[in-house]
């Protein structure tokens, strides 16, 4: 199996989830393997309350190219639902496309980068399964999105606070919208080619997504 499972559970027992979260995390793989070659990766999977989306008791994060981590909480009363639901198949989706694109140009530092690399992860996680987007990538009206889009210089500039932009931390900006605005521009971007082949989905670097997609999604939304 080119993904190997570290189950960590000093923190919780995840035994009675076990086959049916290997058996979605495989799924992922092969949603991936009908589009790409799948990466070699590391994933670390354990019981974390602290750091799972209240709303579906599930979470993930990518750390590096061949790493990511799923954290689950299975006293979340939204749990049982979201994984009958395939959220942790999607979930996988998404990490492991992180990790596909810290391999090449990388997540990225800028507010621009982080849109486009969450976007084309969302975006990717749809293409694969022909799922909706996600509660966290529809987050926000568009009125809302209008009122909030960044200008250039905040775009390519440093030192964003990615808390604030995607988490909604401080109250300054609402919840989610960096990832509802990045699976805009990246959807903008995708309606703008003719064809996406498997390189594109993972190595396009972010200023050539936002100069195909953010003009149109500044004047038009």
């Amino acid at each position: 199996m080119t993904w190997t499972l570290h189950w960590l559970e000093a923190s919780g027992d995840l035994r009675p989830w076990r086959d049916t979260i290997a058996a979605e995390i495989a799924l992922a793989q092969e949603a991936i393997a009908a589009v790409m070659a799948v990466p070699k990766l590391d994933i670390l999977v354990e019981r974390q309350p602290a750091a799972v989306i209240p709303e579906t008791g599930t979470g993930g994060r990518a750390y590096r190219a061949n790493l990511f981590s799923l954290a689950l909480d299975p006293d979340n009363p939204h749990f049982e639902t979201s994984l009958r639901a395939g959220d942790v198949r999607r979930t996988a989706v998404h990490e492991a496309h992180h990790c596909m694109r810290m391999a090449g140009p990388g997540y990225g530092w800028t507010l621009g980068e982080a849109l486009v690399s969450e976007g084309l992860a969302g975006r990717f996680v749809s293409h694969v399964f022909g799922s909706s987007p996600e509660p966290w990538e529809c987050a926000v009206s568009d009125a809302v999105l209008k009122a909030n889009l960044p200008d250039n210089a905040t775009l390519i500039g440093n030192g964003h606070d990615h808390r604030v932009w995607f988490f909604g931390f401080g109250g300054t900006r609402p919840r989610w919208l960096g990832y509802t605005l990045g699976y805009r521009i990246v959807g903008d971007w995708l309606e703008a080619k003719a064809d996406i082949n498997a390189a594109a989905w993972v190595d396009v670097p972010a200023h050539e997504v936002i100069k195909a997609a953010y003009g149109r999604t500044l004047s038009d939304r």
